[in-house]
């Protein structure tokens, strides 16, 4: 920008000076402009943020708040569950007795021990009525040197082994909770679902009790962990039958926890 040709030189130095002026006014002012609209943007994102930590530690306070309105907008899946009860020490002791010797126990030692009875295992032992009588101890006791181990671990781990049958609908959900039950447990307040290992060594625990308290002197340590494979079977068959098994009124499971009525009555979402 440059003075008008009418300007007379005794009057073009203070014009320009003026013009010199009057751009670094425009440049301050655009400076001072594109500092304000920075300062303004950076007061927007910092309230924003502020906002956004506001909300997220009011959400988490809520959800771990024993009072939880309706409308707090809270996914349910951030809420504990606390519909889990933990069984008492008498349920525990009446389930162990149920699950060691009850009637499931010795059914299972009959079906077993007819079944190694026509496959002759172990051979030592002879045919007849001695033989079969050898074979039905030796599995129930296998049963219930598993069972034992099992409650005394989870004990001592503080875990809850019982079986609850699924509150879910359809044959096959059905089916994998019973298979997936196997190896695990409830653990803390809410009863979430973790592996368990009580589950996993009781098995093994049976039959090492058995290879080395009265099986023949051939057997060792790879039996061990062939009959252990064969109790880990049974357990899940065993948590299958008591899945789809009868438990209406006046049977025998309604009396225990298996439906869900006695100790921990009601189960969450699986977790």
């Amino acid at each position: 920008m440059r003075p008008p040709k009418w300007i007379s030189d005794s009057q073009r130095l203070p014009a320009m000076h003026a013009v010199l002026v009057a751009r670094r006014a425009d440049r301050s002012g655009i400076l001072l402009l594109g500092m304000s609209t920075r300062w303004t943007l950076l007061l927007l994102l910092g309230t924003v943020a502020l906002a956004a930590l506001s909300m997220q530690a009011r959400a988490q306070s809520l959800s771990y708040s024993g009072d939880l309105p309706d409308s707090a907008g809270i996914p349910t899946s951030e809420i504990p569950d606390f519909t889990y009860v933990p069984p008492t020490r008498a349920t525990k002791a009446k389930n162990f007795a149920f699950d060691a010797f009850g009637p499931y126990a010795i059914v299972g030692g009959v079906f077993f021990g007819a079944i190694d009875q026509a496959t002759r295992t172990p051979p030592e032992w002879k045919q007849g009525f001695g033989g079969y009588s050898e074979r039905l101890g030796s599995d129930y006791g296998i049963a219930a040197a598993s069972t034992t181990t099992r409650y005394l671990l989870a004990s001592a781990l503080k875990e809850d082994t019982l079986y609850y049958r699924c509150e879910c609908s359809g044959v096959f959900p059905r089916l994998r909770h019973a298979v997936v039950s196997t190896l695990t447990g409830r653990n803390g307040r809410d009863g979430h679902r973790v592996f368990s290992f009580p589950a996993l060594a009781a098995p093994y625990a049976g039959s090492a009790l058995a290879v080395y308290g009265w099986y023949p002197r051939r057997y060792g340590v790879e039996d061990v962990f062939r009959m252990g494979n064969y109790t880990l079977l049974e357990s899940v068959g065993g948590n299958i039958a008591l899945e789809f098994l009868y438990s209406g009124p006046h049977s025998l499971l309604s009396r225990m926890h298996l439906n869900n009525s006695h100790g921990s009555p009601i189960q969450g979402p699986n977790r």
